[in-house]
């Protein structure tokens, strides 16, 4: 029986210690060979067209385009690659904002070598590899979506206006409405999110682009 193909890499770190000892690890995994290494985002995305790998496994904090970014274009010029993330940065913000642009799959740096080598051949299989604080960011965004889904247009304005700091009079006046009104809205928004005072609501509207800019 024929031995199948590598799993090909392409290591993309601003830090050279990194890409080495990334190097090493995956050189030393049965089945996958490093096809090369790029210290930036840009050179990312030309050594990805130039040498066609099935991985790349990307930093997010990189000069001249950063990691996000270059996870949007190698997904546009070479949507066969998949991209998985490997970066210190767990915030939701981050998270999403590379999901969004098309990563594959997203771990922490301080993953082990296994947790790098499994991550990587569960992408050249099509899978999606998640570190499982990411998997718990990704869930609690989806419960969010579902929240907001389930909130009427004026929900969502009222909510927006708590998160800009607006006190239930202003808000009131602003949209016409009886305060008595504004506080029918915000018990059951308060309900809808799962939190218990205005101060988690305005938080919580600023988190999920709610409140006016």
């Amino acid at each position: 029986m024929a031995t199948p193909d590598p799993i090909r890499v392409l290591l993309a770190d601003d830090h050279e210690i990194v890409r080495d000892g990334l190097a090493r690890l995956l050189e030393g995994a049965e089945g996958i060979e490093v096809a090369g290494t790029a210290g930036d985002g840009a050179e990312a995305v030309a050594a990805t067209v130039a040498l066609g790998p099935d991985v790349v496994l990307m930093d997010l904090a990189m000069p001249v385009v950063d990691g996000v970014a270059a996870t949007r274009r190698i997904v546009a010029e070479a949507p066969a690659v998949r991209v998985v993330v490997l970066t210190s940065f767990g915030d939701n913000t981050r998270i999403l904002d590379a999901l969004n642009a098309g990563a594959r799959g997203y771990l922490l740096k301080d993953a082990d070598g296994e947790e790098v080598v499994r991550a990587v051949r569960a992408a050249a299989r099509d899978e999606a590899p998640l570190d499982p604080r990411v998997a718990r960011a990704v869930l609690a965004h989806g419960r969010a979506g579902g929240a907001l889904d389930g909130m009427t247009a004026r929900e969502r304005e009222v909510l927006g206006l708590v998160g800009a700091g607006l006190p239930n009079k202003v808000i009131a006046r602003r949209l016409e409405i009886s305060e008595a009104t504004v506080k029918a809205h915000l018990t059951r928004v308060f309900r809808q999110i799962g939190v218990a005072d205005r101060t988690q609501a305005a938080l919580w509207a600023r988190e999920h682009g709610l409140a006016p800019r």
